[in-house]
């Protein structure tokens, strides 16, 4: 007789759930844009919630999207403890995870004290201290980690990857010898073909011992080329990037950790470095990607051109680019005091002060506004530094404005979307390829 042996349920296996698909599932959540459906009508934000309740919300709808639990696997759990998460199986479960997190340098966890509103709580004086609330943040690690998630797919999903360096048409010495010799110069790597040095010096002096080897027959092999190269992406932060219906920001943040990943990994000689753009320009750390979020700001693109044509100016690499990655019109630029025109839109904004101002104009295709980034744009070619725009948008104006930004500094133009905005940026980037794609 065949007996069927009951066990208590107990959830589900914390540590063999993959924490790379739960940190991809995940970061949609994490890389928060502010993005929500009703800012077309309310122009409010959504704040980041980094508390640890936020966390465990995000990480169950994760595990429930990816089929490691059931809806009724929940409903077990919550039973078990009066419909309530707190204190229940489910929670220690996702507590357990979020410590693997932990653990494995994914994620850190802070504690902060409370604020007091009330008297009569507990607090200082009280004999009983405020309870500490938890908050989390991605580490370095995790955001390499998203980083690799996000190119890993890309690449797979394309079959076998040419990726390799900075091809290009020169010749190099090094260790790995691929092409003909050459007769050795001053600074080249001593990688010495040693059957072409020794023929070269038979041949002048003739066979016998001792045989005197003098610089001129010295020959080094050769390999191809690979050039360094000064990366900045220059992210458009300003409110339409969550404006139309759609999130365009955090694919724009996903990229950036992709190719962040990639240069670290496949070119350590390369640099990059990210900039964004709004009413003004700043540097942003590669550490604040993913906190960052867009604001109620307009589009300054000579401002962020100019902030990255700076930093391109003390990189000492062959190859320098700018990846901007942007789906409005240039509507701001700033009037410099020196400027003949500030006098004019001083008195037409009736601002004040001797510093330099913000001249903002929404409807765009402004004339001043237009001179002032393609001056930029000017700049930077004279620098040798090519414009490389990723458009999320495609209206007619925005069109014009970037061909003729591109063809300024021969660079190239996507008109991309959101979806597959990943795919056009490293592909580009590691193929180095002088088309345009629609």
């Amino acid at each position: 007789m065949k007996f069927i042996k009951y066990s208590k349920f107990k959830g589900f296996d914390v540590f063999g759930v993959d924490l790379g698909d739960l940190m991809q599932s995940l970061s949609d959540s994490i890389l928060d844009s502010g993005f929500h459906e009703d800012y077309w009508y309310t122009r409010e934000r959504r704040q980041i919630d980094d508390s640890l309740d936020a966390l465990r919300e995000a990480i169950l709808r994760a595990l429930l999207e990816q089929g490691i639990i059931d809806p009724i696997d929940v409903e077990k759990m919550l039973a078990e403890n009066e419909g309530k998460f707190k204190g229940s199986l489910l929670e220690e479960l996702i507590n357990k995870l979020i410590e693997r997190m932990v653990e494995e340098g994914l994620l850190d966890l802070t504690a902060e004290e409370r604020q007091q509103d009330a008297p009569g709580e507990a607090g200082p004086g009280t004999g009983e201290a405020l309870p500490r609330d938890i908050r989390f943040k991605l580490t370095e690690r995790g955001l390499d980690f998203l980083g690799y998630k996000t190119l890993r797919d890309l690449l797979g999903s394309m079959g076998r990857s040419s990726s390799g360096r900075h091809v290009t048409n020169d010749l190099d010495t090094g260790v790995e010898a691929a092409l003909g010799a050459r007769q050795y110069e001053f600074g080249d790597t001593i990688n010495l073909d040693v059957n072409r040095t020794l023929l070269s010096a038979i041949r002048r002096e003739g066979l016998g011992v001792p045989l005197n080897l003098e610089y001129g027959d010295l020959y080094v092999s050769q390999q191809d080329y690979q050039s360094s190269c000064a990366t900045v992406v220059m992210l458009d932060c300003s409110h339409s990037m969550i404006l139309y219906g759609e999130d365009r920001f955090t694919p724009a943040k996903k990229v950036t950790l992709a190719l962040a990943h990639l240069i670290r990994t496949q070119y350590p000689g390369d640099t990059l470095d990210i900039v964004l753009f709004h009413d003004d320009a700043e540097i942003l750390p590669l550490a604040k990607l993913a906190t960052t979020q867009v604001g109620p700001y307009h589009t300054n693109t000579a401002e962020g051109l100019k902030l990255a044509r700076r930093i391109l100016a003390g990189k000492s690499k062959e190859m320098k680019q700018i990846v901007m990655v942007t789906d409005g019109k240039p509507t701001a630029v700033f009037v410099e005091p020196d400027s003949p025109s500030y006098l004019t839109f001083q008195r037409f904004r009736g601002a004040e002060g001797g510093g330099r101002m913000l001249y903002r104009n929404s409807m765009g295709n402004d004339p001043f506004v237009m001179a002032a980034t393609f001056k930029e744009v000017q700049a930077c070619r004279k620098s040798g530094i090519m414009i490389n725009t990723f458009m999320l948008a495609s209206d007619h104006y925005l069109v014009d404005f970037v061909k003729k930004m591109t063809s300024m500094t021969r660079g190239k133009a996507y008109f991309a979307n959101p979806r597959n905005l990943s795919q056009f940026v490293l592909m580009d980037f590691m193929k180095r390829r002088t088309r345009r794609v629609r």
